[in-house]
């Protein structure tokens, strides 16, 4: 029998998610989405997390679900919160979903998700030493693995360069406020990676996040010691390796 999990990625505008094979990765069903309610409110996301679930008609009632989540997360609990309430943090999610959903829940950082995805089934896969993977997008996530083990939480895309949170000037996002061109944006990405690459000498170096479908403009104007790869799961990566690590935490496992 496949093993199954329900992957919901829930983001500042959009909660998305599916059914999952967390054996080879795939989408099992349709990828359903819906708005974020205005404000952010943990009641008001459960609500639509809940909606979703149902919408994705589980054939086993007792499918586990991961949900990753703009957060540091420790033990099932937000103790962060970007572009949505600030109720979240120190929140108990996991409690908060379970009691919604009547299941096992396994809530996780986004960007931890999105490299559990390319360590499991992507550009990660069967790798050993030190792996990097950054999302560039509003901000820059980042998600830290040894020999394919994660170490939850790392929060390298605020690393202060110049004076700054670097990724004020280096996430995509900054890209698009100032205009830069490809050649003007990679400058700074030079200076971020090279920090990174500096301070933890790794083996290799993962891109995700929307651009990463445009790495061939920008990743090859970096000169670095590590390979740097382009992601390869992208918009899916959320769901599959918040389903992976649901199934793991789960007495399925």
């Amino acid at each position: 029998m496949a093993k199954k999990a329900i992957g919901i990625d829930i983001g500042g505008t959009g909660i998305k998610g599916a059914i999952v094979d967390v054996k080879n990765g795939t989408l099992v069903s349709e990828r359903v989405r819906y708005e974020t309610p205005e404000g952010g409110h943990p009641q008001d996301i459960a609500i639509v997390v809940a909606k979703l679930v149902r919408d994705l008609k589980p054939s086993r009632a007792t499918l586990p679900v991961g949900v990753c989540f703009p957060a540091v997360v420790q033990h099932g609990r937000t103790m962060s919160a970007a572009n949505v309430s600030k109720e979240w943090i120190g929140l108990d999610a996991d409690g908060l979903f379970e009691t919604t959903l009547q299941r096992h829940v396994h809530v996780l950082n986004d960007a931890d998700a999105a490299g559990v995805a390319e360590m499991k089934f992507g550009a990660g896969k069967k790798r050993k030493g030190l792996v990097i993977m950054t999302t560039l997008g509003t901000g820059i996530g980042t998600a830290l693995f040894m020999n394919g083990d994660l170490v939850p939480n790392a929060e390298l895309g605020h690393l202060e360069i110049d004076g700054v949170d670097y990724e004020t000037k280096a996430a995509y996002s900054a890209k698009e406020r100032e205009n830069l061109s490809f050649e003007e944006w990679a400058k700074r990405l030079q200076k971020y990676y090279s920090t990174l690459e500096r301070l933890f000498s790794p083996d290799l170096i993962i891109v995700g996040g929307g651009i990463s479908k445009q790495w061939e403009e920008f990743l090859p104007k970096l000169d670095l010691r590590a390979e740097i790869v382009p992601a390869l799961k992208r918009n899916n990566a959320g769901i599959l390796g918040a389903a992976a690590l649901a199934w793991k935490n789960s007495d399925n496992e």
